[in-house]
């Protein structure tokens, strides 16, 4: 055997080996990612029996009910992006955020009946919401005096200036 074939043999091995890798980390993360879908592409096409996925959209105004399920607390509520909606089914405790009419986020997999059951649900808050330790740095370090108005927006947060703020006080 020639050095140009044991060459060849040493590079077509270690394609391989590195194929193999490729195809097996592949396919872990095919079992633990979860995608995150809306009402209407379930409506669209449902992703098949048993995938996890997160499924987001708004809770739908007077569609919760609580009920028990033997010890444990239970929720059935609707979830609609404004075109579809889709039927939540959740065995636990719900976030203290969750309201109808607010942002949700449910992990979980497509039953047999086309129900969506949730392993978690995570509730998502507006924009407006600050937390209340942000608020006070925000009043501390002069970006925001309540007298003046509504805080600024969260997107603004990261490029403010204290003198952009005095000015702001001083003129408002």
């Amino acid at each position: 055997m020639t050095r140009k074939h044991r060459r060849l043999i040493l590079v077509l091995a270690c394609g391989a080996g590195l194929g193999s890798a490729v195809a097996l980390t592949l396919s872990a993360f095919r079992d633990s990612v979860a995608f995150f879908v809306s009402p209407s592409e379930i409506a669209a096409k449902a992703p098949p029996a048993g995938r996890s996925f997160r499924l987001g959209g708004l809770v739908e105004a007077g569609s919760l009910h609580r009920t028990m399920d033997g010890a444990r607390p239970a929720a059935t509520f609707e979830v609609t992006d404004g075109h579809a909606t889709v039927s939540v089914h959740y065995i636990g405790i719900l976030p203290d955020l969750f309201r109808e009419g607010q942002g949700v986020v449910a992990l979980g997999t497509i039953a047999p009946d086309g129900s969506f059951r949730a392993n978690e649900v995570l509730a998502k808050h507006d924009e407006a919401y600050m937390p209340k330790e942000v608020a006070d740095a925000l009043k501390k370090s002069g970006h925001w005096n309540p007298a003046a108005g509504p805080p600024p927006p969260a997107a603004t947060w990261n490029d403010m200036t204290v003198t952009g703020a005095k000015q702001a006080k001083a003129g408002g």
